[in-house]
């Protein structure tokens, strides 16, 4: 069944109201598409044609990463995803002319989890990658002590910044990957069928 993205933040010159994206959901499904909404669920019609909407339960996970370690990021993305998660990497959710700090920003808000991929290239590199981190750090102050949020990823032996070392443990890929990917799975695993 094809499927149609509705993104749940629309520009702010454009009033949505609650009939609008009622009738756009609609016209998408008479046309046979689901319609998923980023970070909440997905509206399709049922064997008999009736409306069903079915809320996500899968935890989403925002992976951040420096350009350099994509390849890693697109690999990570791919294994969260076939193990039950909802991923959010910038160049598989980012639609064009969509506003990319501010969907960054409610992704990273919206997130069960935020992982942040350290690498000798990413450690000490100015620009995108520490914003997210940055502001990743000021949306875990405002979570429960007890709730795993932010978590550090190591792609090699590099050095993790020591405000986060010295308080959050990191997971290590390397030498062997599919063990930190299933150490990453654990951490993420209580959350995987919880309904908010």
């Amino acid at each position: 069944m094809p499927r149609k993205k509705v993104d749940s933040s629309p520009p702010r010159n454009l009033r949505l109201t609650a009939s609008h994206v009622a009738r756009l959901v609609r016209a998408c499904l008479d046309d046979g598409a689901s319609v998923e909404i980023d970070g909440l669920g997905e509206f399709q019609k049922d064997g008999k044609g009736e409306l069903k909407f079915t809320p996500y339960t899968r935890p989403m996970v925002f992976l951040a990463y420096a350009d350099e370690d994509f390849p890693a990021a697109l690999k990570l993305y791919e294994e969260l995803h076939a193990a039950e998660c909802d991923p959010w990497l910038d160049r598989q959710k980012l639609l064009p002319g969509q506003n990319w700090p501010r969907c960054i920003e409610s992704a990273i808000d919206v997130a069960d989890h935020f992982v942040a991929l350290f690498s000798r290239r990413s450690a000490n590199k100015r620009g995108q990658f520490q914003s997210e981190l940055r502001y990743a750090m000021d949306c875990a102050a405002r979570l429960p002590l007890d709730r795993t949020f932010f978590i550090p990823l190591r792609l090699d032996p590099c050095r993790v910044p020591g405000r986060i070392a010295s308080s959050i443990q990191y997971v290590d890929l390397f030498p062997d990957w599919d063990q930190g990917v299933r150490r990453l799975i654990r951490s993420i695993a209580p959350r995987r069928h919880r309904k908010e």
